[in-house]
């Protein structure tokens, strides 16, 4: 049996072609910008995952260390760990900044970790190349993203850090690399001062006549070491021993140590809820606008391509072809037209997804449902034509 759509397409192939590229282009955009928003919600799942945490420990009154600012003494993580169920507790801090890389700066979050204990909460899970810290001072690990390698230096601030490992699918939850140095540095870093800040606040100290007091020898340089120094982390992880229930040990660490506890299920509502919930919705209304444009794109082409053809269809009718068949055409290069831009558009957006800056998802989940969503798109399309071409009159058509 002849297949008229068949060889109606081959007949007119390279406008065909064409048309389906640009549809493609299209679909491609629309699954790029769903990936975009996978992304961003596999990156704050990954923060969560990496940080090997079950109870995030911070300051009351306070989201948490990715949500919002927190401190809390850097000696509390002793109290954390007498708790009832606690394993393991340990120090972080978390500082998004830029980095020095040869001449370029790189947007970063900068970790502080304790050195020499791989595998407790906080630290980086594996490693690519290298190894972990070991030192107090001037090692980092860092995410391969970074672009950094072992032995480059990194400059923080005002020290400077020589790369001893790399890891990989280390990011905050806006997609930033990660950079892992030791505790005690980024303390210092967090709140580092200017020299002439410092310079300042020793003078303002020095003239202050109750601190710098002449019958008390030591009591100035004690205030002056006490302004220099930084006592406080963002928050303490926690991970719980098997079994144990983590609402009831962060019940007893919010009553007995008056500090704001974090399940890992409340972390997740904190991030996709809060922290990237105006982003998703603003990435939905591109996905929705994407979508009327690219419905009205898909009906506005099947309708010019079926009547390019009204005198052929005309035609058609003359020699006696039965009005279902005419509608099969139609449908049929709909669908073609259809599968031929998604396929093209899965293609181009699979290609440049890893060239945007930030990490895009491209789940086979998102691919099926818009494919369907396509074909759909493509036969509800296809109606308006084929009632405009089931209204032809052949004779004026031809006439015509």
């Amino acid at each position: 049996m002849i297949s008229l759509a068949g060889r109606d397409i081959l007949h007119g192939w390279g406008k065909f072609a064409l048309t389906g590229l640009g549809l493609g282009l299209l679909i491609g955009v629309t699954l790029t910008m769903g990936g975009v928003y996978r992304g961003m919600v596999d990156d704050a799942m990954v923060l969560l995952d990496n940080s090997g945490a079950d109870l995030w420990v911070v300051q009351q009154e306070t989201l948490g260390p990715y949500a919002e600012s927190s401190s809390i003494f850097d000696d509390t993580w002793r109290s954390v760990s007498g708790m009832p169920g606690v394993e393991e507790a340990a120090n972080v801090t978390y500082l998004t900044t830029q980095v020095r890389r040869g001449t370029e700066d790189v947007r970063a979050m900068v970790v502080g970790v304790d050195p020499g204990m791989p595998g407790s909460p906080g630290q980086p899970g594996y490693l690519t190349a290298g190894r972990h810290i070991t030192r107090s001072h001037y090692e980092a690990v860092a995410d391969g993203a970074t672009g950094f390698r072992p032995g480059d230096e990194i400059r923080i601030r005002r020290n400077t850090y020589t790369v001893v490992g790399l890891t990989r699918r280390m990011v905050s939850s806006g997609g930033d690399p990660m950079i892992f140095i030791p505790l005690k540095d980024a303390q210092e870093a967090q709140f580092l001062k200017d020299n002439d800040s410092i310079l300042q606040q020793r003078r303002r100290t020095a003239s202050n006549p109750s601190l710098n007091r002449p019958g008390v020898p030591g009591l100035l340089e004690s205030v002056i070491a006490s302004q220099s120094a930084n006592q406080y982390v963002n928050a303490v992880l926690v991970r719980l021993l098997p079994g144990a229930d983590p609402d009831e040990t962060a019940a007893h660490i919010r009553r007995w140590l008056r500090l704001e506890v974090y399940t890992r299920d409340q972390m997740e509502e904190i991030l996709l809820g809060k922290l990237i919930a105006t982003s998703s919705r603003q990435i939905g209304m591109f996905l929705v606008i994407l979508a009327v444009v690219s419905a009205a794109i898909v009906a506005f082409i099947i309708y010019t391509l079926t009547m390019g053809k009204i005198r052929e269809i005309a035609v058609l009718k003359l020699i006696g072809t039965k009005n279902r068949t005419i509608v099969s055409m139609i449908l049929q290069q709909a669908v073609g037209l259809g599968v031929l831009g998604f396929m093209i558009g899965k293609i181009a957006a699979t290609f440049w997804a890893p060239f945007f800056p930030k990490f895009v998802l491209l789940q086979a989940r998102d691919a099926v449902t818009g494919f369907a969503a396509v074909i759909v798109m493509c036969v509800l399309a296809s109606v308006l034509a084929i009632r405009a071409a089931l209204k032809v009159d052949p004779a004026e058509a031809i006439g015509g």
